[in-house]
């Protein structure tokens, strides 16, 4: 054997022994070294709980903390019966699922082929939709449509609507909820209420009382966070609410729901046989300006938004137009308030030039020479442009802006026409007096009256009565009477409100249809001219007129103020406006007193103060601080009688007849009624002989003519 070759062998075996035990104590060290700077990490990781600057702890509460928005319930909307006009609900959106691929934990999440004639049948029925359509949307051309939904009709999906749908039990037909608003009297003050609709998943007021106080309604939306470990139980006392919820603020408005809904039907039956271009209609308290019902035409179901395309502004407040003759209320107020009025001046009537222009009355050939008072029963147009020119440009305008026209009410509604008028020439002025040349709004108007109704004093309307926290139940806040102005003294207003029961009760007014059994009326009628689109005159044609009628009652002492407009209506002319306008008017201004503190027993009531041996001044002051009405009968200086008893109770509005010292003299009884006259006839001991029904108009013992037991007073009613 070559030992030669034994030797490398040997020498290669051993080098090869070195390298591994080399080569594994690399790998020892190599180890050790990763297996310390892993150690350092974890402990250095567990101790700062720090890693390339982010916070461990942090970020682990984050990955487990729950953040819930606690959504606000917005506040509800009620009439003044407390009954809920606008109040939060659930709705629901639908959607049908028709994918195959719709399957969890092997069941079908899909509307079947099977079904869809079923579905169709079911939808159809429960929704303004037909079968044909409802079954071409479910199976539409592209066969890979996931899901398909039913556009408008399928939104806003009442519960119960929802639960009848669902009792079918077809799968596939699927429902999202979402925050919606619910409007359960539908036609019902439409633009005063307004609307709220869903903005980015929340309520949003976008007309109407939802807007004007949107801040106050949506409340604020809460906010809750909560831990829980990696199983999603939360971790005990990790609960922490960040921000509570504030529900909205509840709103109560002056509307009397019997009222409204009353006048709501009415207008509706009405429109639907005027076929007016618009109607207006607002029913009003004179002393405190809470509005009791008001509407117009056309309106829109609130819940169903059906008719809100006809017309969008709310025209009480918005539209501007000339009056007509209801402005000669004003007229006369401000020429008698000035100074300007005579009750035994006469005026031409028939027509009347201003500077080569010429006024005409609705009859041209005229009464004669007429008084100003007969002018205003027969609404002459000449003779109240001649009151205006007697008043002046200075004294008319001053009146005007006293009675609050050409500029916004503000009655925090929403927003507001200013108006406008034509005042450059003598002519221009003159029409005003009667309606004419001069642009007004409703809301304008009511205001304006209530200085009529109400001694003088001037209320500005008003909507809101309170404004309620819901979290506290405390009253945020709450409405009360404005008086906006005087314009006017209480003696013009008695003296306005008798030229007006003359329209309604004299045989010369014109508004004898507006007389209501049981109650007195004061009134009067309108009917404006409407521009033309170019502004370069008025449209002709009967029905192209703005028909009118504000009333007031009990004409004594108004409570309540009822303005009235009618728009080119279609079926019917000048000669019967007055009888069509009743027919709207009268049940409503009756319903109102019938159920108003004017004619109930249980409120509305006060205790007749005794004022026998009070001086007659003190006795008037003491009677009408009471809501009574005083009627001195005699020439003397001291009472000596009245006609109730003190401390009996009777209605707010009544007569109280005071007998004085002295002669005994016969009061004005035009107007009054049977009653009132009998409570004469018991006081001073005369005997009255009756001819007709209904109230006086005629005496045969003139005012303040000397009165004897052994008198026998003709009276004549009707």
């Amino acid at each position: 054997m070559n030992t030669n070759n034994k030797r490398p062998i040997k020498e290669r075996q051993q080098r090869m022994m070195y390298n591994r035990k080399y080569f594994g104590r690399g790998i020892f060290f190599i180890v050790l070294i990763v297996f310390i700077v892993f150690i350092g990490r974890f402990f250095r990781v567990a101790v700062g709980h720090k890693i390339y600057g982010v916070d461990l702890n942090k970020s682990t509460q984050q990955l487990y903390a729950s953040k819930t928005e606690i959504k606000a319930k917005r506040g509800t909307i009620y009439d003044a019966a407390n009954q809920p006009i606008a109040e939060d609900t659930t709705t629901y959106s639908i959607y049908i699922v028709l994918s195959k691929s719709a399957v969890a934990y092997g069941k079908k999440e899909y509307l079947p082929d099977s079904q869809k004639k079923k579905a169709a049948k079911v939808l159809s029925d429960n929704l303004n939709i037909s079968y044909k359509r409802v079954l071409q949307i479910l199976n539409p051309k592209d066969k890979n449509t996931y899901q398909v939904e039913l556009g408008n009709v399928g939104k806003n999906i009442s519960l119960e609507t929802k639960k009848k749908i669902d009792s079918y039990h077809l799968t596939g037909i699927k429902f999202t909820p979402s925050q919606s608003r619910l409007y359960p009297n539908g036609v019902f003050a439409s633009h005063l209420i307004g609307l709220a609709e869903s903005e980015d998943k929340k309520l949003v007021g976008i007309m109407g009382l939802e807007k004007v106080f949107n801040k106050q309604l949506s409340g604020r939306d809460g906010i809750n966070n909560t831990a829980t470990d990696s199983y999603g139980v939360q971790l005990p006392g990790s609960s922490k609410k960040k921000r509570s919820v504030q529900n909205g603020d509840d709103i109560y408005t002056t509307l009397d729901p019997k009222i409204q809904t009353a006048l709501e039907n009415l207008l509706t039956q009405k429109q639907k046989k005027f076929k007016a271009a618009s109607i207006n209609a607002v029913v009003m308290d004179s002393h405190t300006g809470k509005i009791v019902a008001a509407s117009q035409r056309p309106t829109f179901d609130a819940q169903t938004k059906e008719g809100l395309t006809n017309v969008w502004r709310n025209t009480l407040l918005e539209d501007a137009y000339e009056p007509g003759s209801t402005m000669k209320v004003l007229t006369v107020a401000s020429a008698i308030n000035s100074g300007n009025y005579d009750s035994n001046a006469t005026y031409r009537s028939g027509s009347y030039v201003i500077d080569g222009s010429t006024v005409y009355d609705w009859n041209r050939s005229g009464w004669g020479n007429i008084t100003v008072k007969e002018g205003f029963m027969r609404s002459s147009n000449a003779v109240m442009a001649q009151l205006e020119q007697k008043m002046g440009k200075k004294t008319w305008m001053s009146y005007i802006r006293k009675f609050g026209l050409l500029r916004p009410v503000g009655a925090g509604l929403g927003a507001e026409s200013s108006g406008n008028i034509n005042y450059t020439y003598a002519f221009d002025q003159a029409n005003t007096a009667y309606g004419q040349g001069i642009d007004v709004t409703v809301i304008q108007m009511m205001q304006a009256f209530s200085a009529i109704a109400n001694k003088g004093k001037m209320v500005k309307p008003r909507l809101v009565d309170k404004i309620v926290d819901p979290n506290t139940g405390k009253t945020v806040y709450k409405s009360k009477t404005q008086v906006v102005g005087k314009p006017i003294t209480a003696k013009t207003s008695k003296k306005v409100l008798d030229m007006m029961e003359a329209v309604v009760y004299d045989e010369k007014g014109l508004g004898q249809d507006y007389a209501i059994d049981g109650y007195k009326i004061a009134a009067k009628t309108g009917t404006a001219q409407i521009a033309n689109s170019n502004g370069t005159g008025y449209l002709s044609g009967s029905s192209n007129y703005i028909f009118s009628v504000v009333g007031m009652a009990p004409a004594d002492n108004p409570r309540y103020i009822m303005y009235l407009t009618v728009k080119q209506p279609k079926s019917f002319g000048n000669n019967d406006a007055t009888k069509n306008l009743s027919t709207i008017f009268n049940p409503i201004m009756k319903k109102v007193l019938d159920s108003s503190q004017v004619n109930n027993t249980n409120s509305g009531t006060v205790k007749v103060e005794n004022v026998v041996g009070n001086s007659v001044d003190d006795a008037k002051d003491k009677i009408s601080k009471q809501g009574l009405v005083p009627v001195v009968v005699g020439s003397g200086d001291k009472v000596e009688k009245q006609s109730v008893e003190g401390d009996q109770t009777v209605i707010s509005g009544e007569k109280v007849l005071l007998l004085t010292n002295g002669t005994k003299t016969m009061p004005d009884i035009n107007g009054w009624s049977r009653n009132d006259i009998a409570k004469l006839a018991d006081l001073t001991g005369i005997t009255v002989n009756y001819t007709g029904s209904g109230y006086a108009y005629y005496q045969s013992i003139a005012a303040g003519g000397a009165l004897k037991k052994s008198d026998i007073v003709e009276v004549k009613l009707k």
